[in-house]
């Protein structure tokens, strides 16, 4: 069994039937989550801020960008949101989707977005923004529609792969680019939901692999290539709860002593 079916055997075993089951089993998960998922498009977010957003509800000292803040604060609101709706194995639907993108987007989007361009929180695009280098993205009249449909398309899958189907509806929701900001903290929310509705462990991308993540997408945009991110997202998986898995396993993972670092 390699680290991958570990990390899954571990996630069924727990057998998450209630929201108190996730607050339970995602204690240090859902902080790790939101710091990574934010660091990944912003820099000005730090570990110890999110930290005191979930365990305290406030931040004391702080004297860098709010922007950070209140996105930090709307990952715990779109969290507590949202584990009644995982426990209950709610199917992804187009509500929630721009529920998931307001709470996440509030009180972030600037000037020019707002005021000249009109865009809203929880509102797809009204205009076109480029996304990456091939400028990706549907046009704003299509997004809903095109939305709409990966949705149903996911949510009929019921093969035993349900992470080459996540990794799929990531991609391709990232390739629509619906709203006019957020679609990464967004989609990778909704990865994670998705996965957590059909009895599969979430996963964290960390900040220092976002170079091999945008890579990945970048090789579905070009190519219609998923195998790339299906690789990285499996890759997470393992890291995000290797540790966990090898301990529910009775491996003790001691700490290294002086012959290791002397020869």
């Amino acid at each position: 069994m390699n680290g991958y079916e570990r990390a899954v055997k571990l996630w069924r075993s727990w057998n998450v039937a209630a929201a108190s089951d996730l607050d339970k089993y995602l204690h240090n998960f859902r902080i790790l989550f939101a710091y990574h998922s934010g660091k990944i498009e912003n820099e000005d977010i730090t570990w110890h801020d999110t930290r005191e957003i979930f365990e305290n509800g406030r931040v004391t000292g702080f004297s860098g960008n709010p922007r950070a803040l209140f996105e930090q604060q709307n990952q715990k609101l779109c969290y507590e949101y949202l584990k009644e709706k995982i426990a209950a194995k709610a199917p992804l639907d187009l509500c929630l989707v721009r529920e998931v993108h307001r709470m996440l987007t509030a009180g972030t989007y600037d000037e020019r977005r707002y005021v000249e361009r009109g865009e809203r929180p929880g509102n797809f695009k009204r205009h076109d923004y480029v996304a990456g280098i091939h400028e990706v993205g549907a046009a704003p009249e299509d997004a809903k529609r095109e939305v709409a449909e990966l949705l149903a398309e996911v949510n009929a899958y019921e093969g035993p792969d349900v992470l080459k189907a996540a990794a799929y509806f990531h991609a391709k929701f990232e390739h629509i680019h619906p709203f006019a900001d957020g679609n990464g903290r967004v989609g990778r929310t909704l990865l994670n939901y998705y996965l957590m509705t059909r009895n599969h462990p979430p996963l964290i991308i960390g900040e220092e692999d976002r170079r091999q993540y945008f890579v990945a997408l970048q090789k579905y945009d070009e190519d219609e290539d998923l195998e790339p991110l299906y690789r990285f997202l499996k890759a997470a998986v393992e890291k995000t709860w290797g540790r966990a898995a090898a301990t529910a396993d009775g491996e003790k993972q001691g700490r290294k002593g002086l012959k290791d670092f002397t020869g």
